[in-house]
């Protein structure tokens, strides 16, 4: 249980802005991380129903999406990138809420996300030579949330040295 020292912020104003503008950054972060949700969601439901995923800005979904690199160890990426997200969304609701310990474990999944997401986007420009559009908006989705997040931290240690 988190003593109230803990999760209280200073009367200071200058400090309740910084505070207010992390508590702000993570709600957001938390909601377009929905986007990435509903997109993972899509992608596995299509992977598992075993259905074709149609392109309609780029082409070349159906071969990254039945490439090799759609699943690990049998597990389509999508539902890995689903889960990731819906930790995400949780990970920074508690955030918002001003649970210190989240923000550590939010700022370690996300950092792991995005350098899976430069990954990712290596293997279809240079393995696969084809990109996914549903995989470019993950990858949009993903590099926004660390960008929130990493300025959220900021606002933080702002707020911290006041």
């Amino acid at each position: 249980m988190c003593s109230p020292s803990e999760y209280s912020v200073p009367d200071k104003p200058e400090v309740n802005i910084h505070h207010r503008k992390a508590t702000l950054l993570y709600s957001v972060a938390a909601l377009v991380s929905l986007a990435g949700l509903a997109d993972s969601i899509y992608l596995t439901v299509e992977h598992v129903s075993g259905r074709s995923v149609k392109c309609t800005i780029v082409s070349g979904c159906s071969e990254v999406l039945s490439s090799p690199y759609a699943t690990v160890r049998g597990i389509p990426l999508a539902l890995i990138g689903a889960t990731a997200y819906f930790s995400v969304f949780s990970l920074a609701t508690l955030a918002a809420f001003d649970y210190r310990l989240t923000r550590t474990l939010l700022t370690i999944l996300v950092g792991l996300m995005f350098l899976t997401t430069l990954w990712l986007i290596y293997v279809q420009a240079f393995v696969i030579g084809h990109f996914c559009q549903f995989c470019l908006l993950s990858a949009i989705v993903t590099t926004i949330i660390a960008v929130l997040v990493v300025i959220a931290r900021k606002r933080e240690a702002g707020a911290r040295t006041g």
